[in-house]
Formats: C-alpha cells, sequence, structure tokens
C-alpha cells in the first residue's frame, strides 16, 4: 500500500470511529431527530452541489424507488435509533455492538441465495462473533435497558441490508450522487420533525460543535475520502476499516469521556473482530466481494 493509501485508510478509521463520541456528546441536548437532520442536511449542503457539478444527480433521481429504500434503510433509520440509543448506553457499547455489521451481512447474503453457502470457516466466525457480542452485553448488562439494545440490533440489521440495496439496484450509479441525494432526502423527511423538536434554550457550544463535525467531517468529508481512499488501494481492502472503527470509539469513548473500560469490552472486541474476519474470509482474501459498484469507482 502506498504512503498515501495509508494516510486515506488512518483517516478514515479515524473519522468512521469518531462519531459514536459525537453522538454521545449532542444528544445530551438535542433530541435524536434534531441530531439527524443537522448531521444530513449539513452534508447535504456540501456534497449534492459536488454531485451535481459532476452530473450525478439526474441519473440518481431517476431511480428514485430503491434510492428510498437505501435512503430509509441505510440512514433514517439506524442513525436515529442509534442516536436514540446513546441516550442510554456508552458510546464505546454502542460501537461495539455496531462492530456485529459483518456478522449479519454474512448471513443475509448466505440466506438470500447470492453464495455457495456457509463454509465451516464462516460457521465458526459467526459462532465466534456471537460470543463476542454475548461477552459484551454479558459484562455489561447494568448500562444497556431493553430498548437501547433492540434499536441497536434494528442498526446492526440496517447497516447488513443497505449495501445489499446498492450492490442488487443501485451498483451501476456514482457513489457521491447516490450519498449526496440519501443525505439531501433524509434531511428533508426529518424537517418537520426537528422543527417540532428544536431545544428551548440553545444547546451548548459541545452540541453544537460535535453536530458540525459530524456533519463536515464525519459525513461530507468521510464519503469523499472514502471513494478516494477504494481508488488508492481497491473496495476489498477498503472494507477492513469496519474492523477498526470500534476499537477507535472504544479509545475515543474512555479517554474523551471517561467511559468504563471493562473486561467484557475488551474480551467481547476481540472476539467481535476475529468472528467478523473468519465469517468475511473470502472478502478480505481478495475473493469477489459482494460490495455495491458505486463504491469501486472514482467518484
Amino acid at each position: 500500500m502506498s504512503k498515501r493509501g495509508w494516510v486515506l485508510f488512518g483517516a478514515m478509521c479515524i473519522l468512521w470511529g469518531l462519531p459514536y463520541l459525537l453522538i454521545r456528546v449532542s444528544v445530551e441536548s438535542v433530541s435524536p431527530f434534531f441530531l439527524v437532520f443537522g448531521r444530513t442536511a449539513i452534508g447535504a449542503v456540501i456534497l449534492l452541489p459536488v454531485a451535481a457539478l459532476r452530473g450525478q444527480v439526474v441519473p440518481v433521481l431517476t431511480r428514485w424507488r430503491p434510492l428510498l429504500a437505501f435512503t430509509v434503510i441505510e440512514i433514517a433509520v439506524p442513525w436515529v435509533l442509534l442516536s436514540e440509543a446513546e441516550t442510554h448506553i456508552s458510546s464505546s457499547l454502542s460501537g461495539l455492538l455496531v462492530a456485529a455489521v459483518p456478522l449479519a451481512g454474512t448471513v443475509m447474503v448466505a440466506l438470500a441465495g447470492r453464495s455457495e453457502g456457509l463454509r465451516t470457516v464462516q460457521l465458526t466466525g459467526l459462532v465466534v462473533g456471537l460470543g463476542g457480542v454475548v461477552a459484551v452485553l454479558g459484562f455489561d448488562l447494568r448500562t444497556l435497558t431493553l430498548g437501547a439494545g433492540l434499536e441497536m440490533g434494528v442498526v446492526v440489521v440496517c447497516y447488513a441490508i443497505g449495501p445489499q440495496i446498492l450492490a442488487r439496484r443501485l451498483s451501476d450509479l456514482p457513489g457521491l450522487g447516490v450519498v449526496g441525494c440519501s443525505l439531501g432526502l433524509c434531511a428533508l423527511a426529518y424537517l418537520p420533525v426537528a422543527l417540532l423538536t428544536v431545544p428551548r434554550t440553545p444547546p451548548p457550544e459541545a452540541a453544537l460543535a460535535s453536530i458540525l463535525v459530524l456533519g463536515v467531517v464525519c459525513t461530507a468529508v468521510a464519503f469523499i475520502l472514502f471513494f478516494q481512499l477504494i481508488a488508492a488501494i481497491g473496495a476489498i481492502r477498503a472494507t477492513v476499516i469496519a474492523y477498526v472503527n470500534p476499537a477507535v470509539a472504544v479509545v475515543l469513548g474512555v479517554v474523551v469521556l471517561h467511559e468504563r473500560f471493562t473486561l467484557g469490552i475488551a474480551l467481547g472486541f476481540g472476539l467481535i473482530l476475529l468472528g467478523s474476519l473468519l465469517a468475511n474470509r473470502a472478502r478480505i482474501a481478495g475473493r469477489p466481494p459482494d460490495l455495491p459498484r458505486p463504491l469501486l469507482a472514482d467518484s
């Protein structure tokens, strides 16, 4: 990997590990709906003009049905539920639970019949990864409510389904156009609810700064850098950031927010990471992945 590739890879690991911390800070002062509206609106304002100048908006909007499905499943529902869950659980715990997405994705690909079935090594990975989730939850039951647990479960399922919609229905469209339009649609949908949940008193500077960083850095800039990362090192290697982001979330939560680093977190993360690597061994080894083609091109 080139020096530029390593720089982009490191940047993405941080940029997509940082949101859990920023969400936790934000939801202490604003509603999840207001937060998601702010993040998506800022991201759309930055990305949509770039996509429009490249002629990538109109082709995407002509495919509005799958675009709407992707927006709902990949952004609108999970971002709100993740934010709501973090009003009850730590940012490090939410980041670790999201690490189970590759496990859920492996199961869904197999159930959809787009693989040759689960091999022994993949089944082993699923069992190990599930053990990691149990370890995380088992040692943190005091801080995890039933509602937050269900919300995080839906988040994991949505994050596993979203890329499959891209792969099957939007694979011939430019990634930047898809992301920009999705952010714009989500912002428009949540605008009325955001207006109803506007804080009665001005949020503290930390919350406002967190929303701004989420929208500008962790959404708009992150997606632009992600497309550059794929162009530099390829889509298969780029997916490895999904295994590093949870570790970044845990470190930031412990260091910045002084969240507890428990035995469950240490053991659970190791098992989830190992299980995800085993379950997705073919993808990581360089065999053709079940990934959306828009992310395979330089946008």
